[in-house]
């Protein structure tokens, strides 16, 4: 089975908490078994492996004197035992994760078939390791505790450039970790220094401690890992490794973060108490005449108050896309109900448009810069659109002013001129038929022409065109056209900021 880090990962870290003993190990693994099936998150199980013979030095073998030395040497466990534990581990569902200190360890964790590799925080810039590490076919979560950013964009350029899947992990190798230096705000630095790394939160704080979770998944982190050990009368534990009761604990606190967060990378969606909630207070849409069945409901014949009532339009509903129509007679005062009026509905008529110029612009290969805005131009309404308009992307408009229009095949443009502006036309793609003041030009793919001051220009196109546009600084009131039918027409525009995507 693939593992990857599309969803949530809590991981029980067992370490040497096992204490040597098997059958300790596989207590614990039970008990977190019973914790975690109340739960709707996906779990792992995580060990350790050291060669003892290779990763000790030679003169330390027999330094029981020394903490770690002593710890490593009692808690070792044969390859047989550790394929028990993990046989165990994945028998309740759990991935199997192994965090390798020395290169024969990484052998071993792909002779048992650990799912995935864990690079402790005192690994993670070991090259010698890691590039050992990077030869298997293991997803891979690195902790990044007392390393700094520079050794870590390393350390990811290197995963990157050998197309590993990886994971890294805040963490504080403090054990355990005080409140004042749990440093939860690096999960933001690394999400976003890492776009589209997925970023975890490897916790040694108290193990009563339940509040840092919820930040944790506050801020996005989705790979959480936590010490974990069952005491007995013969094994204690130590200060930052949780019970299955702390554990619970933990784990409840973080389901009510992720139902307290809700949706991610999408827009939530709102109750119906809410809706309702929220229409309370907002403006009803009013007749401030009487308006004659038939007669087009806007700006000019109404107005917008509180309260609102059940049915009325609400001013949140008055949009230059949909038009309203009286279906019959509405008295001065009088409220706009939805069921006495007809509406049409243009927005599907305008992203429509939108899809149309966005092909046309990818067919010719035309690059358009991010966040330019798209305005579309319909001089004698939408209806109209495919015979009289134009699409124009506002690229720059400062002293001097860059725009791409685009003409749909068959589409005109009618007759204008400027008084301030001077531009230049930089036909990019197809045909453009483009008059100045009565003289005609028949304009191809390279064509340039310039269009003075005063310069009446109508143009347009058979098989579509697109066309660079280079001008001085663009007012919105020096076009002037000369059917007055258009300058009559107030809503002849409809720009849109958020259009390429």
């Amino acid at each position: 089975m693939k593992i990857t880090f599309d969803e949530p990962l809590f991981i029980f870290e067992m370490a040497n908490n096992h204490m040597g003993s098997v059958d300790h190990g596989l207590a614990m693994i039970e008990a977190f078994a019973d914790v975690s099936r109340k739960f709707p998150f996906r779990f792992a199980f995580k060990f350790q492996l050291r060669d003892l013979d290779t990763f000790i030095h030679p003169g330390y073998q027999a330094r029981m004197d020394l903490k770690y030395v002593k710890r490593f040497r009692e808690t070792q466990l044969s390859r047989e035992q550790f394929q028990r534990l993990k046989t165990a581990v994945e028998s309740h569902g759990f991935v199997a994760i192994c965090t390798p200190f020395d290169e024969p360890s990484v052998d071993l964790i792909e002779e048992i078939g650990f799912s995935i590799i864990k690079i402790a925080s005192c690994s993670f810039t070991d090259w010698p390791l890691l590039e050992r590490i990077v030869k298997t076919d293991k997803p891979l979560i690195a902790s990044t505790a007392g390393v700094g950013l520079e050794e870590i964009d390393k350390v990811v350029s290197f995963f990157q450039h050998r197309e590993k899947e990886f994971a890294l992990m805040h963490c504080v190798g403090e054990y355990p970790t005080r409140i004042d230096n749990l440093q939860m705000n690096q999960i933001d630095l690394l999400k976003q220094r890492y776009p589209g790394v997925p970023i975890g939160y490897s916790t040694h704080e108290e193990p009563d401690n339940t509040d840092s979770i919820q930040l944790a998944i506050a801020k996005g982190a989705s790979i959480f890992e936590k010490h974990v050990a069952v005491e007995t009368d013969v094994f204690k534990k130590n200060d930052y490794s949780a019970t299955p009761e702390q554990v619970g604990r933990w784990l409840r606190s973080a389901d009510k973060a992720y139902r307290m967060s809700g949706v991610s990378c999408r827009r939530g969606q709102a109750t119906d108490k809410e809706l309702a909630d929220l229409r309370q207070f907002k403006r009803g849409i009013f007749a401030n005449r009487k308006i004659a069945r038939g007669e087009k409901i806007d700006t000019t014949n109404t107005f917008f108050a509180f309260p609102n009532s059940g049915g009325q339009l609400l001013a949140n509903d008055m949009s230059k896309y949909i038009e309203y129509y009286a279906e019959r007679d509405i008295e001065k005062d009088g409220p706009i109900v939805s069921d006495e009026i007809k509406s049409v509905d243009k927005r599907e008529k305008v992203y429509g448009i939108v899809q149309r110029v966005k092909k046309m612009l990818t067919d010719r290969n035309i690059v358009v810069p991010g966040m330019a805005t798209l305005e579309i131009s319909h001089h004698y309404g939408l209806d109209r659109f495919d015979d009289v308009g134009c699409t124009i992307i506002n690229v720059i408009n400062r002293e001097y002013c860059k725009k791409l229009i685009v003409v749909l095949p068959g589409q005109k443009h009618p007759e204008q001129y400027h008084k301030i502006k001077e531009e230049t036309f930089v036909v990019l793609d197809g045909d453009v038929k483009l008059t100045l003041d009565g003289a005609v030009k028949e304009c191809r793919r390279g064509d340039v022409v310039t269009v003075n001051r005063g310069t009446k220009h109508p143009f347009s196109s058979e098989n579509g065109a697109i066309i660079e546009e280079i001008s001085s600084t663009h007012y919105k009131n020096d076009s002037y056209y000369t059917d007055e039918a258009i300058l009559r027409n107030t809503d002849r525009k409809t720009v849109l900021s958020y259009w390429m995507e």
